[in-house]
Formats: C-alpha cells, sequence, structure tokens
C-alpha cells in the first residue's frame, strides 16, 4: 500500500531515505527542514566502508565526479611523537565496485540533494504540534501549514527535536568529556606522513587523525581531546595539551579550525509510536572513533527502505531488532577505540602498542571486529 511519508531532517540519513524513495517511486514523501538552507560550505572529511558504498551505488553515487573523492588504501597507526607502529589493509574489504571512500561531507549531501532538491525539500519548517488523526500522524509547523502522513522518520541528529514531540521518555546524549577540533589541510605540514592512506597518531588524552578527501589529496584533520568542560573561547589550551607532546605538529594547528563537543547517545530506545521511526544519530549517536557516523547514517536509512512496504504494524519491531543488533557492535567498537587510543600512561602506551601490533596481522581478528561493521 503506497505511503506518505514525513523525513524531518536533511543531514546524510534524511537525504538518503528521500533518495531511496524517489529512485523507488512507491511511496509519497516530503523532506522538512528547520534551516532555511542546505549547509553546502567546505564542512569537514567523512569516511565510508564498502556497505555505505554499496547502498549509495544504487543511487548513483558511482557516477560521482572522481576528482571528488579518494579510496585510501589503509591506515598507518603512530605515536604522537610520529613513529609508527603498524598499519592496517582496508583493501581486503573492497571489492571491484565497492571501495572504502572518503570525501567532504559537502560533496556527499551535493550528490543526494539534487534529484530531489526541488521538488521534495521544505525549508524552514519547525514541528509545532503532533497529533494523531484517523490512523494517521497530523503535523504542524510553525509557519501555520501542516502534513497528514502514515510515518514520520525522524532523521534531525543526535539531538532530535522529533524525539520531543512524540517520546515520553528521555533519552538526552551525554557528553564524552572530549572535544573534537578539525580543519582541512594542504599537506601534513612536515610530518611525513603517506598522504595516500588514512593516518593516526595516538597520544596522552588525545589522538589525531589525517586522510585525503579528493584527487588533490587535500586532507582532513580532526584532533580528538579529553577535557573535563567544553569552552569554545579556550580551544588554545587543548591545542597546547596537545602540541606539547610533539612541537611539529603546531604548523597543523595554525589552520583555521573549528571545534564542538563530542556527544554520544545515553540509552538505545525505540520508538514508543508504530508510526514514528529514527535514522541515523537520532536513533544512537556514536563516538567518531570508528569513522561509522555517515555509514551508520546511510545503513540506517537503508533498513527502514527495505521494510516500507511491510503491513505497518510490524515495520516498527523488525526495524528496531535490526537496527539494535548493528549499533550495539558498531557502539562497543567506538567506545574501545575511544579508551584505548588516549592512554596517558606510557606502560599502557607500549602495552597497547604491542597488542596492536600483534591482532592487525591476524586476519582472524580484522574480519571479526571490522568485517562484522564493514559488511551490511
Amino acid at each position: 500500500m503506497r505511503k506518505k511519508i514525513a523525513i524531518i531532517g536533511s543531514g546524510i540519513a534524511g537525504l538518503t531515505l528521500a533518495n531511496l524513495l524517489y529512485k523507488n517511486k512507491n511511496h509519497e514523501f516530503t523532506v522538512y527542514e528547520k534551516n532555511e538552507s542546505l549547509s553546502l560550505d567546505e564542512g569537514y572529511g567523512i569516511q565510508m566502508s564498502v556497505n555505505s558504498v554499496k547502498i549509495l551505488n544504487q543511487i548513483g553515487f558511482q557516477k560521482i565526479d572522481i576528482n571528488k573523492r579518494f579510496h585510501p588504501a589503509g591506515v598507518d597507526f603512530y605515536n604522537i611523537q610520529n613513529k609508527k607502529i603498524c598499519d592496517l589493509d582496508l583493501i581486503q574489504f573492497n571489492t571491484k565496485d565497492y571501495k572504502y571512500t572518503t570525501l567532504l561531507r559537502s560533496s556527499l549531501i551535493e550528490f543526494l540533494k539534487d534529484d530531489i532538491y526541488t521538488q521534495h525539500i521544505r525549508f524552514g519548517k519547525r514541528i509545532k504540534e503532533v497529533s494523531e488523526l484517523k490512523g494517521k500522524v497530523l503535523i504542524k509547523f510553525d509557519d501555520n501549514t501542516n502534513d497528514l502522513v502514515d510515518m514520520v522518520v525522524g532523521a534531525d541528529g543526535i539531538f532530535s527535536n522529533t524525539r520531543s514531540f512524540f517520546e515520553k521518555k528521555k533519552n538526552k546524549p551525554i557528553f564524552k568529556n572530549a572535544v573534537a577540533i578539525r580543519a582541512i589541510l594542504n599537506s601534513n605540514s612536515g610530518l611525513n606522513l603517506d598522504e595516500t592512506r588514512i593516518s593516526l597518531m595516538m597520544g596522552k588524552n588525545c589522538h589525531l587523525v589525517f586522510y585525503p578527501i579528493n584527487k588533490n589529496k587535500d586532507l582532513n584533520f580532526v584532533c580528538i581531546v579529553r577535557v573535563k568542560k567544553y569552552n569554545p573561547d579556550n580551544i588554545k589550551s587543548l591545542v597546547d595539551k596537545v602540541v606539547s607532546q610533539n612541537s611539529i605538529l603546531e604548523e597543523v594547528f595554525k589552520k583555521d579550525l573549528k571545534s564542538w563537543p563530542l556527544y554520544a547517545t545515553s540509552k538505545i530506545i525505540p520508538s514508543s509510536n508504530s508510526r514514528v521511526f529514527y535514522i541515523g544519530d537520532a536513533f544512537n549517536g556514536f563516538l567518531p572513533t570508528l569513522a561509522q557516523g555517515a555509514g551508520q547514517s546511510i545503513e540506517s536509512a537503508y533498513e527502514l527502505f527495505n521494510l516500507m512496504d511491510e503491513e505497518k504494524n510490524i515495520i516498527q519491531s523488525k526495524y528496531f531488532e535490526k537496527r539494535l543488533m548493528k549499533v550495539k557492535i558498531v557502539r562497543r567498537r567506538s567506545n574501545l577505540n575511544f579508551f584505548a587510543f588516549h592512554f596517558s600512561s606510557k606502560i599502557m602506551q607500549s602495552l597497547r602498542n604491542l597488542i596492536m601490533k600483534f591482532l592487525l596481522k591476524r586476519k582472524g581478528f580484522i574480519n571479526s571486529y571490522l568485517g562484522s561493521v564493514y559488511k551490511s
């Protein structure tokens, strides 16, 4: 039966679902965005494993300009003094058509908006009130417009406003005592890193990641620093904590930096309404230490899309069960990485490095640790 669907939020999750619905043509949909336009500035880089690329290829991602994306062959792990510890091969997860991919988030959003921008996205839409009417959901917006739909999909991020209208149980994200600092670099500023690969440097209470985002080998740089309280006006003190461990890093931090606090969803809670679904960070927000934020947004949209033709009374349970399994895996891996990357003790750092050298040579471990994440 043909359904009418309201997608709340025009990030990666919402736009992926919209494109899948657009290609399928079986259902009517509209994307509602609270802002007045899509954010298409250069932004920052994202990483997508093969499961995400496989899904996106169904909506034409393989046709995106090859100069706007990159396929890193692996990950090199370093200590904060820039001494290489070990490496990880990413090619083992690739196929001819699906390859681990890095690119600017804005490039992905630009691609995702092309087919649906004019007809299917409505801007400046903030929910004012919701109610049920004859087995459907009536959404009233603060501009005095409304929509009567069969399904509501919350795709509006970790601080989802949609949840506040439909859920009595609060699921407030938790500040993880860490801050992300980002920049786009034209080079790795004398660090002598392989600019065709992902480089991860681990230090005391911090780690840094560099990776190419296009064929020009522009680099996305992100530094995660532990801190008890986020003060956007005092980022220099965090930078100083990192630079004090390796003075060469000072050049990297001279770029145009952006920062924000890291949050993660406290509990994995299903929707209490059989007509309301959450995808992407609105379902569960992860730490970025497994580089799965964009990937899980894409996967969750695809999982829900594949259930759209089911009877409405079973979609919710099937979707939550499948999503819960994947979220638990990604969440555990992300939290473990967050713990291991930031050891302050020299002894623990040395022990971690020895364990990594051993494990990353074991194909069975790699398939277990990453294969369960990268394979949909």
